[in-house]
């Protein structure tokens, strides 16, 4: 009976071992665990993959911020040259001219190292700096191309009342109408020739169309970054010099 449940309970414990025997032992758990980790090479190739997409990212960020201020100076020069070129052409329409005093009404027009536009006009209530004559709406203007800050050339206006000297502080603050001017120049229609006049000698008449060249060059301040804008403007002079005998009229 005895040696019957002895056999019995080996006969129990036989499948139990089977059964580790395929599927293996346990390990034990003071026994060391593998570590997994990566390699030097791993880790140098992937700061050098980090780096080449950090400066992709620059480099795009780089052209965009460029192109926005390239963008922006080019949309303010644009901006100067169509305001220097309508105060020219409002000027324009209201130059006032007399034979009988051609010291205060001549018609100045030249070009070259230092070029100029000087006439006289009666001004709108809108036109620059108005206020500042308290109420002398005619006024002799002059446009003239001088040194601005740096190595530029900037075109300036002063005005001063007819019959009156120029005021100090017109004369050394002017007002800028645009800066770093390439280009400016003023031709002339002679009736008589048919033909563009650079400059204008009859100083005791209007000639009745004028064609102005106008460049401006890219903002040194940038670098240079923008290209020169280049514009040229027909303006027709709706005045005429009016003769002696007309004058009281």
């Amino acid at each position: 009976m005895n040696a019957f449940c002895r056999k019995s309970r080996v006969e129990r414990r036989e499948p139990a071992q089977s059964v580790r025997n395929h599927f293996g032992s346990r390990p034990s758990p003071l026994a060391p665990r593998p570590v997994h980790a990566f390699t030097l090479i791993e880790i140098m190739v992937a700061i050098a993959i980090f780096s080449v997409i950090i400066v992709a990212i620059y480099s795009t960020w780089t052209l965009i911020l460029r192109a926005s201020q390239v963008g922006q100076h080019t949309a303010a020069q644009a901006q100067r040259q169509r305001i220097a070129l309508r105060t020219i052409e409002d000027s324009l329409a209201c130059v006032q001219s007399f034979q009988a005093s051609m010291k205060y009404y001549s018609f100045i027009a030249q070009n070259g190292d230092q070029p100029m536009l000087s006439f006289t006009a009666r001004l709108p209530d809108i036109f620059p700096r108005n206020g500042k004559f308290g109420g002398f709406a005619l006024r002799r203007l002059i446009f003239t191309v001088e040194p601005g800050p740096g190595s530029e050339k900037d075109l300036m206006l002063r005005q001063t009342p007819v019959l009156m000297d120029m005021d100090p502080d017109e004369q050394q603050t002017p007002l800028v109408l645009a800066r770093n001017v390439k280009k400016f120049t003023v031709e002339c229609w002679d009736i008589k020739t048919m033909d563009w006049m650079d400059g204008w000698d009859t100083t005791n008449s209007i000639p009745a169309l004028l064609r102005i060249n106008l460049t401006l060059g890219g903002n040194a301040g940038n670098g240079g970054t923008a290209s020169e804008l280049a514009v040229m403007r027909v303006i027709a002079i709706p005045s005429i010099t009016l003769p002696p005998g007309l004058q009281g009229h």
